[in-house]
This record gives C-alpha cells, sequence and structure tokens, in this order.
C-alpha cells in the first residue's frame, strides 16, 4: 500500500485525485481548523479544566486539525491532562507531504514534524502515535471509515467530520457511517464539519445531535455545528466501560517491565504510584536479562501475535527514543531472522518499499551477518536491542511513581473502597484505591485463577575480542545472538540463548543449557558460533538465568481479576516478549480504567483480557 498521492495546484492548494476534491478551503487549512472544527466544538474553552478530551475524527488527511488542536492544548495554561486524538484514514499520504502542508503555517511546522518523525509503518489497523512525553495521544484508524468505527470504543467529546465532499467521497457521510459515529457521542458531545449538506444535517439529526446554521469560511457560506442531545434515552450495546472520576492511589505488585510501565502509564494520568517488589531493586527477575531483543513476529495471514507484537513495539520504541540513549541502553539496528523450515513467506503485497518494516532479508544482509545467499531470513527494519533494566529504571524515576524494595505481599485486605497489602509480619506496605498485579509467575499466589505457567530460561554472555567477527545486528531464530552491546567500562558484549524449560522456576545456571545454547548458536549462525568456541571451551562465558511468566495461550493478560473485589487487576504473562508487550498492555490497562480511546481494535484488546481464560 503506497502513500496516497496529493496534487499540489498551483496557488499551493493541494487535491486529491482520487476523489477529484481539495483537501481545505482555499482560505487556508489553519483557518478553517479553528474557525470550523475548534471553535465549532468551543474548544479551547469546552476542555478547560478537564482530565482528558477525546476527539473522533473522520478523514484525517493531512493532518492539519490534530496539528491545531495540539497547538492549541499546548497553548492553553488550563489544557486537560490528556489529549485523545482518534482519525480514520483510508488512504494515508506520505510524510513529505504532511510537512509540505503544514509549511505555510510556521507555529505548526515544529509539530508537523514530530508527526512526520513517526509516520511509518501505516498498514492496515490501528496506530498509536505519543507526543509530548505520552499526554497527547493520536490513534490513527488506517482502513475503510466503517470497519474502523466499528473496532474501536470510547465516549467522544467532540467530532470533527472532515471527509472529502459527500458527492465525491458518499461512503463517509452515509447514514449508516454518521449512525456509527452517533454511537462515539454523550449527551453534549460537540460536533462540527465544514459541510451544510441537507442528508447530512437530516441523517444527523435523527441520530440526536441538535443542529445550528454556522457562518462558513469563504467561499463557503456556511458550516455546520452541533451538540448532542437526543430526545430519547440513549441505551448502548454491552456493559458500560469502566470509568475512574479521578485518579488516586494505585499500588503496583511487581517491579519488572510490566509494573514498571503500569506505573508510568498511571502516573502520567495524575495517579500516586506506590511499586512494590520482593528483592531489593528493580528488574530482579526475568526483566532483569542484560540486554535482549526486540522484534516483530510476522506471519503470511498477518496473524493475531504478528499484529500485537508490530504495536507493541510502537509502543515501546517511543519510550525508549523518549527516555533512554540510543547506541548505549538500546540500538535501532535491525534484527535478522532466520527462517529454519526456508518459509521467508511475509503477508501479500509486503516488500522493501514498505510501509511494512519486516521483508524478506537481502543477499547483502545475509553476507553481513556470514550467511550465503539463499539462507532463508526475514529483516525487520522496527527492531534492535535493549536493556530492560535502563527502561525500567527510567520508568520508575518518573514523577508520581516511589518504588518499595524488600516488599514481599503475603496477603491483600478490601475494606471501605480501598487495598490494604501486608507482608508477612502484618504490617502494611501500601494502601490504595486500587492494585495491579504485575509479579510475573508469582502473580499466581493473587491470581490463582489465571492460567499462568513459570518457563525457565538461560542465556550466555561475555565480552568479544575486537577482532572477532560477530554480526553488527542481532540475529534471531531458533534462539539468538546479540553482539557489539557497549559496557560501561568500554567493553564490547555478546548474549547468545536461551533455553525454554516449562514449569521450572530454578535459578541455578545449568551446564546441560550452556551446551544447549551452544549448540543453538551453531545452527543459527556458524560463523558466530565457531568465533566464541574458545571462550566457552574455556569456560570464559557467564551465565544469566530467569523465569518468565507465560498465559496458556501465550498472550498477555490485562484486566480484572475478579468481578467481586473492585479495583484489583492484572497485567502479566508478557513471557518472552516484555519488550514488546509492556509499554503496550500498560496504555491498554490505563485506557480501560479511564474510559480512552483504545490502543487496539477491540478484537485485538479482548485477545489480551483476562476474562478470556474464563470462557
Amino acid at each position: 500500500m503506497a502513500a496516497e498521492p496529493v496534487a499540489w495546484r498551483a496557488d499551493g492548494v493541494p487535491s486529491s485525485e482520487r476523489f477529484g476534491d481539495i483537501y481545505h478551503t482555499e482560505t487556508g487549512a489553519l483557518a478553517q481548523s479553528r474557525h470550523v472544527f475548534l471553535a465549532g466544538c468551543g474548544l479551547p474553552g469546552a476542555w478547560s479544566g478537564r482530565p482528558q478530551w477525546r476527539i473522533l475524527e473522520t478523514g484525517f488527511g493531512l493532518g492539519l486539525n490534530f496539528l491545531t488542536s495540539w497547538q492549541a492544548w499546548r497553548a492553553d495554561a488550563s489544557r486537560p491532562r490528556m489529549l485523545h486524538y482518534v482519525s480514520i484514514e483510508a488512504y494515508p499520504v506520505g510524510p513529505h507531504d504532511l510537512l509540505r502542508a503544514a509549511g505555510a503555517y510556521p507555529e505548526l511546522m515544529p509539530l508537523a514534524e514530530q508527526l512526520a518523525a513517526q509516520w511509518h509503518g501505516l498498514l492496515p489497523g490501528f496506530h498509536r502515535l505519543a507526543f509530548d512525553a505520552g499526554r497527547v495521544l493520536l490513534t490513527l484508524c488506517i482502513g475503510d471509515v466503517q470497519p474502523m468505527l466499528r473496532a474501536q470504543r470510547f465516549e467522544a467529546d467532540s467530532i470533527f467530520l472532515d471527509g472529502f465532499s459527500p458527492q465525491q467521497n458518499p461512503a463517509m457521510w452515509s447514514p449508516d457511517t454518521l449512525k456509527a459515529v452517533s454511537r462515539f457521542a454523550r449527551r453534549g458531545t460537540g460536533l462540527a464539519t465544514w459541510t451544510y449538506a441537507r442528508a447530512v444535517r437530516d441523517a444527523l439529526s435523527q441520530n440526536g445531535f441538535q443542529l445550528e446554521r454556522r457562518p462558513g469560511l469563504p467561499p463557503k457560506r456556511d458550516c455546520l455545528g452541533g451538540v448532542f442531545a437526543p430526545a430519547w434515552t440513549v441505551r448502548r450495546r454491552g456493559p458500560a466501560p469502566e470509568h475512574v472520576e479521578a485518579p488516586g492511589r494505585c499500588a503496583v505488585i511487581g517491579a519488572g517491565l510490566a509494573g514498571a510501565a503500569v506505573a508510568a502509564s498511571l502516573a502520567r494520568r495524575g495517579w500516586q504510584v506506590t511499586v512494590l517488589d520482593a528483592a531489593d531493586r528493580p528488574a530482579a527477575g526475568a526483566s532483569g536479562l542484560p540486554f535482549g531483543v526486540m522484534a516483530p513476529h510476522v506471519s503470511p495471514d498477518d496473524a493475531l501475535l504478528s499484529r500485537l507484537t508490530r504495536a507493541g513495539i510502537r509502543a515501546t520504541w517511543h519510550e525508549l527514543e523518549r527516555l533512554l540513549e540510543e547506541g548505549r541502553d538500546w540500538r535501532a539496528s535491525g534484527v535478522l531472522e532466520r527462517r529454519p523450515e526456508g518459509d521467508t513467506r511475509v503477508p501479500a503485497g509486503w516488500s522493501d518499499s514498505g510501509p511494512n518494516e519486516s521483508w524478506p532479508a537481502s543477499a547483502a544482509q545475509l553476507a553481513q551477518a556470514r550467511l550465503p545467499a539463499d539462507a532463508p531470513a526475514l529483516w525487520h527494519a522496527r527492531a534492535g536491542w535493549v536493556r530492560p533494566q535502563r527502561l525500567i529504571t527510567a520508568w520508575l524515576r518518573g514523577p508520581g511513581v516511589e518504588f518499595r524494595g524488600n516488599a514481599r505481599v503475603a496477603r491483600m485486605v478490601h475494606g471501605d473502597g480501598a487495598w490494604q497489602l501486608f507482608d508477612a509480619a502484618d504490617r502494611l506496605l501500601a494502601e490504595a484505591e486500587r492494585v495491579v498485579v504485575a509479579a510475573g509467575f508469582e502473580s499466581g499466589r493473587f491470581a490463582p485463577e489465571l492460567p499462568l505457567q513459570p518457563v525457565r530460561g538461560q542465556v550466555m554472555w561475555g565480552a568479544m575480542a575486537a577482532d572477532r567477527g560477530l554480526p553488527a545486528t542481532p540475529v534471531n531464530g531458533d534462539g539468538h545472538l546479540i553482539a557489539h552491546v557497549p559496557a560501561d567500562d568500554g567493553a564490547q558484549l555478546w548474549l547468545a540463548g536461551a533455553t525454554f524449560d516449562r514449569d521450572s522456576t530454578d535459578l541455578e545456571p545449568s551446564d546441560a543449557d550452556v551446551a544447549a545454547n551452544r549448540e543453538r548458536l551453531e545452527r543459527l549462525l556458524p560463523a558466530a558460533a565457531a568465533a566464541l568456541a574458545a571462550s566457552f571451551d574455556r569456560g570464559q562465558v557467564n551465565a544469566w538465568v530467569g523465569v518468565r511468566c507465560a498465559s496458556g495461550d501465550r498472550r498477555p493478560l490485562v484486566g480484572p481479576l475478579d468481578a467481586d473485589a473492585a479495583g484489583l487487576w492484572a497485567c502479566t504473562a508478557l513471557g518472552s516478549r516484555g519488550l514488546s508487550f509492556a509499554a503496550l498492555c500498560a496504555e491498554l490497562l490505563a485506557a480501560q480504567w479511564h474510559g480512552e480511546p483504545l490502543p487496539l481494535p477491540a478484537n485485538l484488546a479482548k485477545a489480551l483480557a483476562t476474562q478470556r481464560t474464563q470462557a
């Protein structure tokens, strides 16, 4: 799916050849955004003092409504803590056109550059882009409007209808589409659009909007505004979404990737979070891996796990760029994945020209890893290595987060709207309105009904000799190898593994696992195994052991633990993909608490729910 071409007229107005229409009025995009959409919904005044504001837009186009809303949010001292902007777009343009469109407006250009920097990998589906330390969240829904509306669930505070004209793009303005849009409205939701077409007015009125004619921007005489105020009682399908009125205190059990990510996401929304861990330091369990690979799963049918890992890596990538030093704490190196069965199939239409970010590896990439030109392998451009402990440390250092070590929770008591957490000596460790269990395989002590399984893993690692020809980028497949990771003393490190021993919690290194990892490396990268043979033979390698937590279907578990115990949730079972899943699962949990737009389509969010294990 190539970027949608934009035709730029001699007067600088962008137009769409597909729809035979212009992207904004000749008066100017910024004027249209401010007059028609922001003012049409009473912004920025309407969001003053609110904890969050949620905007739904049909038709992202060149992004100028989003940029104008973001700029207004930045300029407003009374702005909400969180700004959510959800936009549906079937035909995304390229980043160069985003920048060209914003170039006429100096106040928007710095924001447009940030938008363009995250404008990648826009395959059909949802894409969460984060700005201003995660307090401005843009959820791009790439696809036809009605399926995308069905896949998202939240109550919008403002609705912007900004598709191409009803005559040129009737599907965007059909009665069925406008009925679907109305399902996002609550009483008082504002609506604005540049069109005054009779059919649009009729459909909106029939779905509960009270409308009024407003002066348009020349050359248009009129535009349309309104508010959702139906004369009937609105009945929603399914249970009402959970909604926390105001953030309070939360206790998180576990200071690994899952717990630290949850703490950071909740603190961003105003929670005071206490993170408790039995160890004296964070990342003492499976998340304490010296460094690990972060790469997506790819399948020819773009299966559930493939879409989840892609969304998860986007979420983690933003946090890595925001919090850590690239090249020292992590590296955006790309990853080569060997396919031992000779299967390099990817979904139809994927190629190295994108927008997908994985494709069959080239001969040059194989040669760099000292593999033959016909070796079956994929290249993942949006992948690399990460030091998990440094990401965890950065998350726990954020405002609103307190870490307490040597705090093993033995029991919890709920009463009077709060949870009390005690240790084995019956000392009170924390008191909070909500608790999130994120303790890896230890989560089973608090959630025995969840299908959790410990999976022991051992890796080998050590220092590289300067002349060793190990690949510059990580290689994974049946096992993995990461090399050229800088140590604090200036050395270069490598790591290989890992074993998978289900139902084992033994943390002692095993000689058998040393041999197993060596054999796995010999199959994966014969040249690298030969280069490291002397280190193995002399016993000059280090072993690290951790116990991962997996669910029965190998997907994370995010959701409430007991319908009768209000405020007790889990975020656990990240398995061997903690780097891919932690940030995404944390944002999903926070979105569910606050009635926010989901970072994933509803069916993918459901695939991570704790309730799925009870079906």
